[in-house]
């Protein structure tokens, strides 16, 4: 069974930073896509960096020059890499990975908290 379990979250300070991680394990299907969601409450969830196609990467504007998306097929992981981090930042990161089975996997979830 296909499972992801994402890390790296945790609290930091305005400026700080930290590398979200998203591991895929049950499956013998290479990472095609990657996805990293957000989600405060109150607000709707935010696509904030993904991989559509091939090495092929994209951000929001928010997170644009500050955020790294990428992957690392020989571990079958996937990486949210965050550089000066801003309160505004503040959410619950979920990963979703497409494999290429062509079937698309969610992770658990991982609050990163940005506060002085």
């Amino acid at each position: 069974q296909v499972r992801l379990v994402e890390s790296g979250g945790g609290s930091v300070q305005p400026g700080g930073s930290l590398r979200l991680s998203c591991a895929v394990s049950g499956s013998i299907f290479r990472i095609r896509t990657v996805d990293w969601y957000r989600q405060t409450p109150g607000k709707e969830r935010e696509l904030v960096a993904a991989i559509p196609l091939g090495t092929t990467t994209s951000y929001a504007d928010s997170v644009k020059g500050r955020f790294t998306i990428s992957r690392d097929n020989d571990k079958n992981t996937v990486y949210l890499q965050m550089n000066s981090l801003e309160p505004e930042d503040t959410a619950v990161y979920y990963c979703n990975v497409g494999l290429s089975s062509m079937r698309n996997y969610w992770g658990q979830g991982t609050q990163v908290t940005v506060s002085s």
